[in-house]
């Protein structure tokens, strides 16, 4: 409530990578012409050839281009046209009919305010998000249900709060654990139910989080992580001074490191939770030591996993630093990949001190609930005749034994 932003400022746009008014339009017509024809210059470009930039001028010079006329289908202008020329050796070739997001820059000339920016991709992105829902509802049922659910509800909190907050100058770090603890709770309750289970792994979760911010800030600081590190980081920290972009690097590392300490502690705590339904009499420092060793399992497993997301997500410059036949100290050092460094590891000590955190709250909650202790035997000198012949009378011949507790502990009604 104290953190709650009023809405992110406003600024000028700058028409600068994402901060650029766009519309969608549509390829009506592409036809094929030589590149020499449309050369703005009407002289053919001369370079080394040896060069990337040489080789790519000589190809244009005489290989074929694209004329693409686009109708823009939204917006003030909807119904116009114009024209884009596309060379050979781009990566994105238009094509006619083909949906695409166009650029608007009001103060260029006219002929110059639009340019294909992108892909029109709602299509296939929808159709995605369709087969996945369908996928979870079908497997998970009931369940699946409430994770869609507590899914959209984590999209609002961060659209309608954490980005917001953030934008408004509030601390990057205290609203990404305010944040993550809110979507934390509604995640887990929604999806597990309100229980002491849910609970045990809701506070394994919430320490865990609290492990991963105080090292990353740690860290962060020490290693002067500055968080601005690429183009749009910088067009961040360019509309909005006020932010800390390296509060903003440790906010990302506790978000993210959030849905894969759900599925521990929620695991192991579950885990616990059928041991002892196994074997009631069994302590907690039992179901402790049982727990930890499926617990280390999980470990190896998660960090694996953890490590892999982020090495897979930095492939591009990770593969950029192997060209460049980089040794592994300099890789490692350069800010870039110290990000990454770090973004893995600071999670992935809160992953590993999970298991033993939540382990231990789920042995000490759930062994609370010990069967009870066996009546006391009736010494033979307290049991007069009469009782034991009433005893006798009141069990007929030939019937069967009462049948024993259960050992949970609470008393049946008959």
């Amino acid at each position: 409530m104290v953190l709650w932003p009023g809405g992110a400022p406003a600024h000028e746009r700058t028409g600068v990578g994402f901060d650029r008014q766009t519309q969608q339009a549509t390829v009506t017509k592409v036809l094929r012409v030589s590149c020499a024809s449309v050369n703005a210059s009407g002289e053919t470009p001369t370079g080394d050839t040896s060069t990337a930039e040489g080789s790519s001028a000589q190809q244009q010079a005489g290989g074929t281009c694209k004329k693409a006329t686009i109708r823009v289908d939204t917006g003030d202008d909807k119904g116009r046209t114009f024209t884009e020329v596309v060379q050979p050796d781009q990566s994105r070739q238009l094509e006619q009919g083909e949906k695409v997001v166009v650029a608007y820059e009001p103060s260029a000339p006219k002929d110059l305010q639009y340019s294909v920016a992108d892909v029109n991709r709602r299509v296939p992105m929808a159709l995605l998000a369709i087969i996945f829902a369908v996928a979870v509802v079908v497997v998970g049922r009931l369940r699946g249900v409430m994770a869609l659910i507590a899914l959209a509800i984590s999209f609002m909190v961060l659209n309608f709060f954490v980005l917001p907050a953030i934008l408004q100058g509030s601390n990057p770090l205290i609203v990404a654990v305010v944040g993550s603890s809110a979507i934390m709770l509604i995640a887990l309750y929604l999806c597990h139910g309100l229980s002491a289970r849910t609970s045990v792994a809701v506070l394994g979760t919430l320490i865990s989080l609290l492990l991963i911010g105080v090292l990353g800030s740690l860290f962060i600081d020490w290693a002067f992580l500055t968080g601005n590190t690429d183009d749009n980081t910088g067009l961040i920290h360019g509309l909005y001074p006020s932010i800390d972009m390296s509060g903003l690097l440790l906010a990302g590392i506790i978000i993210g490191s959030l849905g894969v300490l759900d599925d521990v502690t929620v695991t192991q705590t579950s885990a616990v939770w059928e041991l002892h339904e196994a074997n009631p009499a069994m302590g907690w420092r039992a179901l402790y030591r049982a727990g930890i060793r499926i617990g280390r399992d999980h470990i190896a497993s998660v960090v694996n996993t953890l490590v892999l997301a982020y090495a897979g997500a930095a492939l591009p410059l990770l593969l950029l630093f192997s060209i460049a036949q980089s040794s592994v100290g300099t890789v490692a050092n350069s800010e870039l990949v110290a990000e990454e460094i770090v973004r893995t590891l600071v999670g992935s000590i809160g992953l590993v001190a999970s298991v033993p955190v939540t382990t231990a709250l789920a042995a000490l909650v759930v062994a609370a609930d010990r069967p009870s202790p066996p009546a006391a035997p009736t010494s033979p000198q307290s049991t007069s005749p009469a009782a034991s012949t009433a005893s006798a009378e009141a069990v007929p011949v030939g019937s069967a034994p009462a049948p024993s507790r259960s050992g949970r502990g609470r008393r049946r009604k008959h």
